[in-house]
């Protein structure tokens, strides 16, 4: 549990999200974390940050369109679903719905998955397209073991 908290920690740190962050959910074998990002990052930059911050991390990027992806995905989802009631089966297409989701909002969004350690880490930030308002941040840091 300590590593999920010192990347969870690392992560809002780096996008200076830590202050006023919150977690979604927080057991021995995953942390999720909201936040609100303070730094100014444009939109078009959103992805390069993020795949810099994983580098940082010392975590491998893994391709949201590969095997690999689907098999961390996969866990992530049980040990949510281990910890919360959830109807339905495992979908690991749900991030790239929830980027829809969030565009059809009208927001710019980026996420980021990666597997460093025993540890897999998937980072998503949005905001509104006029640039008005705050970055949001959602981190998950699971156990891969």
């Amino acid at each position: 549990m300590i590593i999920l908290r010192k990347v969870a920690s690392t992560i809002m740190g780096e996008l200076e999200a830590f202050e006023g962050s919150r977690p979604a959910l927080d057991a021995s074998n995953i942390l999720i974390v909201r936040g609100m990002s303070r730094k100014k990052i444009a939109a078009h930059d959103m992805a390069k940050v993020l795949s810099k911050l994983l580098k940082k991390l010392g975590a491998k990027e893994v391709d949201v369109f590969s095997d690999e992806a689907t098999d961390v995905i996969g866990i992530m989802d049980e040990r949510i679903r281990n910890n919360v009631e959830i109807q339905g089966e495992t979908d690991v297409y749900g991030i790239y719905r929830l980027k829809e989701s969030l565009e059809a909002m009208n927001c710019d969004v980026e996420y980021s998955l990666g597997i460093m350690d025993n540890a897999g880490i998937f980072i998503v930030m949005w905001a509104d397209k006029s640039g008005i308002g705050p970055r949001f941040v959602e981190v998950v840091v699971a156990s891969v073991e």
